[in-house]
């Protein structure tokens, strides 16, 4: 029952030819991206591999799990087989700069084949995700002679990577990271410790996993600042990049864990035997700012996931929703009917439909900004603004979507072999890994609001809000006074913020700040695709179903985000009186 997958081209094709056109309107059209018709043979290609490989191992990989074998690490049946049918259609470097080798195409259609196999398989698709920020890291950071050795492998895929930073005694705090990296006399490092929570730090789908390995440098000062970026290879690469000897590094034990249980989450251990060798990347002590070129890359990748099980799980109760038979109508009638016959299930579900519709809209525009963001600092500024509410709305909006389709089914969707309950478990990490959304909250308030002043999001809404008021079409007519008046409440809500950044207040109030902004974006995004002129409005039902759902969310979701106003002012006092109940401890 919870195998089948169909990855929503049309949807998809239609969001990035539409969010493509809103950004256009501030940045000016990019001349190389790709046409509708490119774009469409990519998802319809993509989504072969999606529908066909990922998705029937999804279920049977999530049973059997990864498990430690002698050696290393094994994954579950058919894992190998996917994995290299992804290689070799060249999946890897489809939005990867041809001067790295890969093809160059943007990073907002990769976004979208990268939805696709997640929907179809999260825990696998998690190997490659991990790969692009890795491979982003070493172009930017790295030194030509390792650029030069390691990039071609890891673009095809044919190598992985992995982040290293979490260790037990640092997690959110990297500062606190105790692993060790001694210069040598060749200009390699020694590195010594162990990192926890390491997805697939070891695993069977490649030849070879490279490490990129947060470590202190001897005398380096305390906290984050001494940090510096170490490449780690499983096997040294000789000439010609053949393989050599096992470097020493190995997966001491696998987490036995809540969900996205086929993907191996490891714990490190590196120089077990004094001999495991690092690369630098970047400058001494410059780590930080080399790490969270992938992390940033990461944290996007992380906000698709959310629109990936967003997606799954609507169509998973959609699907039950139209076979299962229970009840009378409520407006009378003899016989039982399909429950998408009752309102409140048809709630649950358009309920899940904007929601899902809206997230996808906030990650494509942020991609779409991502693919101009380069030598260009207003796209930056706001890409940097974006990136923590794309990642923390995204998860967080997925996961309640996951758990609404879990309610659609009743009691059966809390028995495994339906699949749904699957996703609830496998969708619950996305809001914890690659930064806590608290975190996310934290780092906008007190960081990317301040940014060149507030600069960019004043700009972004006075862009939006000149964009909603120029639209013509009277299906859209009863809710552009929500849009617009809520852009303008969270203008005023921004200031608000901006001018308590980095006090308790500010922190008290920094995720009702950062959910309201997902939700007042999302709407005027998905207001502003039903009002767009492309192909897909040829179709009829097509374009009066966008209107339905950004209709719906204006109606249903956005008053809500609204409410958080209040809350987002009432300031910190209240949890401080709670922090003096436990003043003993």
């Amino acid at each position: 029952m919870g195998t089948s997958y169909s990855a929503p081209v049309a949807e998809q094709l239609f969001v990035l030819t539409s969010t493509r056109a809103i950004a256009d309107h501030r940045f000016g059209r990019i001349e190389d991206a790709p046409t509708p018709e490119t774009i469409e043979a990519v998802l319809a290609e993509s989504a072969k591999l999606a529908n066909n490989v990922f998705a029937p191992i999804n279920q049977s990989g999530d049973v059997e799990t990864s498990r430690a074998v002698l050696g290393g690490v094994a994954t579950p049946a058919g894992f190998q087989e996917a994995y290299a049918l992804y290689v070799a259609g060249g999946w890897n470097g489809l939005a990867v700069p041809v001067a790295y080798g890969g093809q160059g195409l943007p990073f907002a259609l990769g976004h979208a084949v990268n939805e696709q196999i997640t929907s179809a398989n999260a825990a696998l698709a998690g190997c490659p995700q991990l790969t692009w920020g890795a491979i982003e890291a070493i172009a930017t950071h790295a030194t030509e002679d390792l650029r030069r050795v390691y990039l071609p492998k890891l673009v095809t895929g044919e190598w992985t990577a992995t982040m290293n930073l979490t260790e037990p005694q640092a997690g959110t705090d990297v500062g606190a990271i105790r692993t060790s990296a001694t210069p040598q006399s060749d200009g390699t490092y020694k590195i010594r410790g162990q990192k926890i929570f390491i997805s697939f730090g070891d695993h069977d789908l490649s030849a070879n996993i490279v490490h990129l390995v947060l470590a202190r440098l001897p005398g380096a000062p305390v906290g984050s600042k001494g940090l510096s970026l170490f490449l780690v290879p499983k096997f040294f690469v000789g000439d010609g990049g053949t393989l050599g000897i096992r470097n020493d590094v190995r997966a001491v034990s696998l987490e036995h864990k809540l969900g996205q249980r086929a993907s191996p989450t490891c714990m490190m251990s590196y120089g077990d035997e004094d001999r495991c060798v690092g690369y630098l990347i970047g400058e001494e002590q410059g780590g930080i700012r080399a790490m969270f070129t992938m992390m940033n890359n990461a944290r996007v990748n992380v906000g698709v996931q959310g629109v990936a099980f967003a997606e799954r799980s609507y169509q998973h109760a959609l699907g039950y929703a139209q076979e299962r038979v229970q009840s009378r109508r409520y407006d009378g009638g003899s016989d039982s009917v399909a429950i998408i016959q009752h309102p409140d299930v048809r709630r649950m579900l358009l309920s899940q439909r904007a929601s899902t519709e809206g997230i996808r809209a906030l990650l494509y525009y942020t991609a779409e900004i991502l693919d101009r963001a380069s030598g260009n600092a207003e796209a930056q500024g706001l890409v940097d603004l974006l990136t923590p509410i794309a990642k923390a709305y995204a998860t967080d909006v997925g996961t309640e979507v996951t758990s609404s389709a879990l309610q659609v089914f009743g009691g059966i969707g809390f028995i495994e072999e339906t699949g749904i309950a699957q996703h609830y478990r496998d969708v619950r990490i996305t809001p914890i890994y690659e930064g806590t959304n608290g975190i996310q909250a934290i780092d906008l308030v007190n960081r990317k609001l301040l940014q060149s002043g507030g600069i960019h999001w004043k700009a972004l809404l006075k862009d939006l809000r000149d964009q909603v008021a120029a639209v013509e079409n009277p299906a859209l007519d009863s809710i552009r006074g929500q849009v617009s008046d809520a852009i303008n409440a969270l203008e005023s809500a921004s200031d608000w913020m901006a001018s308590r950044a980095g006090s308790g207040d500010a922190m008290a109030g920094a995720t009702a700040y950062l959910r309201l902004f997902g939700t007042v974006l999302s709407c005027t995004l998905l207001f502003l695709q039903a009002a767009q002129r492309t192909d897909a409005g040829d179709d009829p039902q097509f374009m009066s179903a966008k209107a339905t759902t950004a209709r719906f969310f204006a109606e249903q979701i956005l008053p809500l985000a609204l409410a958080l106003t209040e809350p987002m002012r009432a300031g910190n006092g209240l949890l401080e009186e709670f922090a003096r109940e436990f003043a003993p401890l």
